[in-house]
This record gives C-alpha cells, structure tokens and sequence, in this order.
C-alpha cells in the first residue's frame, strides 16, 4: 500500500487550493499533481479533482507501473501521452490500462520536475470529454506557464512541509530508500544474472535467506514474482550498484 511523506491534509489542501486557483484558465480541466520518491516509489502523493480514480490509482500501487510516469523519470520537458504511450512501454499494463479508460482517461499532457530532494514530480493535465475543444491547443500555447506553475507550487507545498516537519526531518524523510542494504544486495545479483545460489555464495548467506529478501522485494513493489520485481527495479533505477571492496 502507498505510504505518502506529503499526507498532511491541512498542507495538501492549502496546496490544492492554489493550484486550481491558478489552473482557472483552463475551463473543465482534470489535474493531477504527483509526487514520488524516485528512492522509494511507494512513497507517493497526489493533489487531484479526480479523486475516485487516484484513490483506485494508489490503493493498486499503480505509480510502480505507470508508463507517464515512468517517461517521466527519463523526461526533462512536457509530453503528450495517450492510450498508445500506455501501452508501448515495455511494461503490461492491461489492468492499469482497463481501468484508467473506464475513468475515461485516455490522453493528457504532463509536465515534470526533477527536485533536489530525489522526487519525480509530475503535473498531468487529463483531456477527456468535458474539456473545452481547445484545451488541447491553450495548454500547448502555454507549456512555458504550466511548467513555471508546477515549480512554484512544488516550492509551496515543500516550504510548508519544511516548516510543518522542520528541515532535518524533512531531508530524512526524502532519503529513504525502498530496499533494505541486504535486499539491495540480492536484487543486484539477481539483475545482473546471478542465480539465488550463486548469490548465496557470493554473500555468503544461506539460499533461503536470499529467497527471503527476494520475497521482500517482490512485497514492497507490490508484484507477483522476483523477474518482474527485478524488472521494475531496473526500470526505475531502485537497484544500487556494489561497488568492489575499497570503493565507495
């Protein structure tokens, strides 16, 4: 399940109130801003007037399996995306896929921010139905206005999370990694082709003990077997390399 650092209500719904504020340019939009760690994705929040879909969205730990928000991560400008981005990943998405369509979410445009904190930050603007027919174009014609949007209201709601939680915690709270060192250890064996025996004997641990920690990782990235944890954590970049003895 989806655990946020940013899950203050008070805060979000200050953040929120800006940012819609801001966005009445835009008649009838859907909007979803996102926040992930790209240390830990399943410490992930979104501000959204699209509340029934993000709340299917984070109870299924979907941010794991996202194509927007995996472009994204290797993104540094705005994208269009729609069904065919979804679906041309790389990644099987059909559950992710049926559902967002019965939401009537299809298409959009997304705008990204890289923070210094080691967060995916995203604002996804939704076209669907209601939107007026040139939402498309306005938002095309005010790329350089959104993308500005998305850093002050980015600094806004970690301003007020610095002041709410203090500094220090808050820098603690951007760095915790999803995977515990030994856990780390074994899926990077195991994605670069290692079999559990074989890291077994590299690590110098017993083969159910590596079994267990796999089994960890495949809990924590809410899949169903250790080839597709091991892919998602490549795919996200969640696997530190081991560096040699005397490195580092």
């Amino acid at each position: 399940m989806t655990k946020s650092s940013f899950s203050n209500p008070t805060i979000n719904a200050s953040v929120q109130e800006y940012l819609e504020r801001k966005l009445n340019l835009y008649s009838n939009i859907k909007y979803a801003y996102a926040i992930m760690s790209k240390r830990n994705p399943a410490d992930f929040s979104i501000i959204s007037n699209r509340q029934e879909w993000f709340e299917v969205y984070t109870k299924n730990n979907f941010q794991f399996i996202d194509p927007v928000l995996i472009t994204a991560l290797y993104r540094m400008t705005p994208f269009s995306w729609d069904e065919n981005l979804m679906l041309n990943k790389g990644v099987k998405v059909p559950k992710l896929f049926d559902m967002a369509k019965n939401h009537d979410i299809i298409n959009g445009y997304t705008f990204v921010l890289h923070d210094h904190n080691n967060n995916l930050v995203v604002l996804s603007i939704m076209l669907d139905k209601d939107c007026d027919q040139n939402t498309e174009e306005l938002i095309k014609e005010n790329r350089h206005k959104i993308q500005m949007l998305l850093i002050e209201t980015h600094e806004k709601l970690t301003s007020l999370y610095q002041e709410h939680s203090g500094k220090k915690y808050f820098e603690e709270m951007n760095n915790r990694e999803i995977f515990s060192k030994r856990e780390n250890e074994i899926v990077y064996w195991a994605s670069v082709g290692k079999s559990y025996q074989e890291i077994a004997l590299i690590l110098g641990i017993k083969l159910t003990t590596v079994k267990y920690h796999i089994g960890n990782a495949v809990k924590k990235l809410g899949v169903t077997n250790a080839k597709h944890a091991i892919r998602l954590g490549i795919e996200l970049n969640l696997i530190r390399p081991i560096l040699p003895d005397g490195e580092g």
